[in-house]
Parts: C-alpha cells; sequence; structure tokens
C-alpha cells in the first residue's frame, strides 16, 4: 500500500543570528569574523558596546543554532 506524504514547508524555529545582532547593534559579519579570531566575550563586549551576557547569548546562539534557524524537510 503506498501512502502519500505531502512535502512540508520548512519554518523558522525563531530569529536568526542576523536578526538577533541587528536587534542589539552589532554587525553579524563582524560577530562571526570575532568569534573566528577567537575573541573572549570581554574584547567582543568592548568592541561591540554591548554587555558580557549579550555576547554570551549570541554566542550560545550561534553555537547551538547557526545562523539561521530553519527547521524543516523536502
Amino acid at each position: 500500500m503506498e501512502t502519500f506524504l505531502r512535502s512540508r514547508v520548512p519554518w523558522e524555529a525563531g530569529p536568526n543570528l542576523k536578526e538577533l545582532t541587528d536587534e542589539v547593534g552589532i554587525d553579524m559579519d563582524r560577530f562571526v569574523e570575532s568569534i573566528g579570531a577567537n575573541k573572549t566575550d570581554v574584547e567582543m563586549a568592548s568592541e561591540f558596546g554591548v554587555s558580557q551576557k549579550t555576547i554570551q547569548a549570541l554566542k550560545e546562539h550561534f553555537y547551538s543554532r547557526g545562523i539561521g534557524s530553519t527547521i524543516g524537510q523536502d
């Protein structure tokens, strides 16, 4: 017996990194470059003019969800 599987459209699992960095006034590309350069949270907070807690939250999002948060199947 053949079962018809309807294709599902991907959806967002929350805001992506671009939206989050824009919200706090950080250029996402520079943020990712800073991670790649192994800058500390203190260095990044000073560079971007935000708290260490903000940097930690953005890094957690980056490491757990990547740049985008699209989920779904083809």
